[in-house]
């Protein structure tokens, strides 16, 4: 059972499990992982200006 303050699996939706949380299973967990491993996450960054020089 999952509480009103339970978000949902980043990856497919359903209820998290509580062994793999926040996702449902290893194989949302799994596909999660392989997304940071080959970038396909990416945080974004602002340039910094170069008003200095």
């Amino acid at each position: 059972m999952t509480s009103k303050n339970t978000k949902n699996c980043p990856i497919c939706g359903k209820p998290p499990s509580r062994e793999h949380a926040p996702f449902c299973s290893v194989r949302c967990k799994d596909r999660d992982l392989v997304q940071w491993l080959n970038e396909g996450y990416r945080i974004p960054v602002r340039e910094q200006d170069d008003e200095g020089e």
